[in-house]
């Protein structure tokens, strides 16, 4: 057999594999007649049609003959969700620490914040301490008037009583203004330690 020859017919026999190939990769997949899982027993379970335990347990395709087309593995719903839940929690995570880097800088300079915002509120509480001892000096003279007109006997003065109501008015309004001032301070502490903390880890 010469050269020409041989390659001739090796080159016919490339061809003609390549078409089976081709012939064999048009024919569509046999369709399956039934689906098989395995339980958490191991019990193999038949129907004609794709339930839920099907695809929690994860089934095989099977053609008329009972044989296996092709293998879908399990799928865990909870576990999915449980993915997306994490990764939300995380991209919220990094957006969150965006802002803070985008707000503060780094750690040093929410510490400076931190300080400069204690301090605005702690002279709000001074100032208004401050206010509350006076109107309380105000409410013991305005005790020692009333206290001199029950000594001798004599009627209140409408205008004495008025003074006191509105006084005590004042130091209740004040010690509650107060107190909401501390909760603030409590609470921005609180958080620029949160936003310090972080910013470290960052760093």
């Amino acid at each position: 057999m010469t050269l020409r020859k041989t390659v001739t017919s090796f080159f016919l026999l490339i061809f003609f594999s390549l078409s089976m190939i081709q012939t064999f990769a048009a024919d569509p997949q046999p369709k399956a007649a039934w689906y098989r899982y395995y339980d958490s027993r191991g019990v193999a379970n038949v129907s004609t049609s794709v339930t839920p335990a099907h695809i929690r347990y994860g089934y095989e395709a099977l053609d008329r003959n009972m044989q296996v087309i092709r293998k879908n593995r399990p799928y865990n719903a909870e576990a999915d969700v449980k993915k997306a839940l994490a990764r939300a929690a995380v991209a919220k995570r990094n957006e969150a620490d965006l802002k803070l880097k985008k707000a503060y800088t780094n750690s040093t300079i929410a510490t400076q914040k931190k300080t400069a915002a204690l301090l605005y509120i702690k002279k709000q509480i001074n100032f208004q301490q401050d206010q509350l001892k006076q109107l309380q000096d105000d409410r013991i003279m305005f005790k020692r008037q009333e206290m001199e007109h029950l000594r001798k006997g004599s009627t209140i003065p409408v205008q004495l009583k008025n003074v006191l109501e509105y006084n005590q008015s004042n130091i209740t309004m004040k010690k509650e203004l107060i107190h909401s001032l501390q909760t603030n301070y409590r609470n921005t502490q609180a958080e620029y330690d949160k936003i310090i903390i972080r910013l470290k880890a960052m760093e």
